[in-house]
């Protein structure tokens, strides 16, 4: 049986898409062991394969990258593997050098276009670091993979290096469950989001219009760079008893609460290719709970409101024309499309692409 070594940079509890992937592989006949690293608030984990996450000095920064990097290529070395599956930028220095010191094949999974995020836009040099390791790398990759056409695009018309397209869906939910739990839990007025609370996500500008949806509730659900912000705005403008925030969920508990929401939102604002060709799957977790969807006009999320007809794209980012589209979504009737999208929108179409992937690797 041969052996894939996933790599990634977070906890491994919350990350849906990695979880995923593995659970096909090893559905494939492959051994899995996924490593990600070891928070103080990290959660016990149970998955059907093996799983080990690294204890690290250094939390964020050049530092934990660097550390991460080291503390890897070494387990690398060391682990028996066959393939070594490299998830994101930031883990692909040491599984590519791996890969070549060994003689290992190497896929790569990009979940975004990790040197464009806004967290680099005012760090030149850093970013500038992470360009060179794009550049360096990904023109010698054979076996590749991303989460949506515009991203597989760029890469090709960038180093001419050809990357598959496996989206970031959720799995079929059990009809007789999803069914019953949208049936009993729908609240009327409720706007969710849900995902990294962190800068150029749209959550500010939800604050700013709740006082035109006096009889709107908005729910976070997560946590990020920007929480105490939020909480400060929340207090400032006086919206307690309007704006929830309950933190992190697990896919479970995310199941049981999104389909209360009347509309999800996905607003994440243009700071950069990551975000303008981003495609959440957050968007696809709000279908498959039978939740119109509220975009921001940005091609790939515009692109899925427009063929399935599930929800409405913000073409003005101002408080009047969020609260417009809102009660615009909350008086429309999206059933019949949001049907037809989550039955076509799911993991067990794209795990097709993944498994062929795998099976015909170079």
């Amino acid at each position: 049986m041969q052996r894939i070594l996933v790599s990634v940079t977070n906890d491994i509890t919350t990350d849906q898409r990695v979880a995923k992937v593995c659970s096909s592989l090893e559905k494939s006949g492959y051994e899995i062991l996924l490593v990600g690293r070891l928070r103080s608030d990290s959660v016990p984990l149970q998955r059907s394969y093996s799983t080990l996450r690294l204890k690290l000095w250094f939390e964020q920064g050049p530092l934990f990258y660097a550390e991460y990097n080291i503390r890897l290529i070494i387990l690398l070395l060391f682990t028996r593997k066959d393939i070594i599956l490299a998830n994101d930028l930031d883990t692909l220095p040491a599984c590519y050098l791996a890969s070549v010191l060994q003689r290992k094949t190497i896929v790569y999974d990009s979940h975004e276009l990790f040197p464009e995020i806004p967290e680099l836009t005012n760090r030149p040099r850093i970013k500038k670091i992470w360009e060179c390791i794009e550049a360096i790398i990904v023109p010698k990759l054979a076996n590749c993979y991303t989460v949506c056409d515009s991203i597989a695009g760029y890469y090709y018309s960038k180093y001419k290096t050809k990357f598959s397209v496996v989206k970031n869906v959720p799995r079929k939910e059990n009809e007789a469950i999803a069914l019953d739990t949208f049936q009993k839990a729908k609240n009327k007025n409720t706007i969710i989001y849900q995902g990294a609370v962190n800068k150029g996500r749209g959550i500010e500008l939800v604050l700013e219009s709740m006082h035109l949806l006096p009889e709107w509730i908005f729910l976070i659900i997560g946590s990020g760079d920007i929480i105490s912000k939020i909480q400060n705005e929340i207090s400032t403008k006086n919206l307690q008893q309007q704006v929830l925030l309950l933190g992190k969920l697990s896919p479970e508990e995310l199941r049981k609460v999104t389909p209360m929401a009347t509309i999800g939102i996905s607003l994440e604002e243009d700071m950069g290719l990551s975000y303008r060709y981003a495609l959440p799957n957050k968007v696809f977790d709000y279908i498959q709970a039978r939740v119109p969807v509220l975009t921001s006009d940005l091609p790939e999320m515009k692109k899925i409101i427009e063929q399935y007809a599930i929800g409405e794209v913000l073409t003005k980012r101002t408080p009047e024309q969020f609260a417009t589209t809102v009660q615009q979504i909350a008086n429309s009737d999206y059933g019949n499309n949001l049907e037809r999208a989550r039955a076509e929108l799911i993991w067990e179409k794209e795990e097709i692409i993944l498994q062929s992937l795998f099976k015909n690797l170079r």
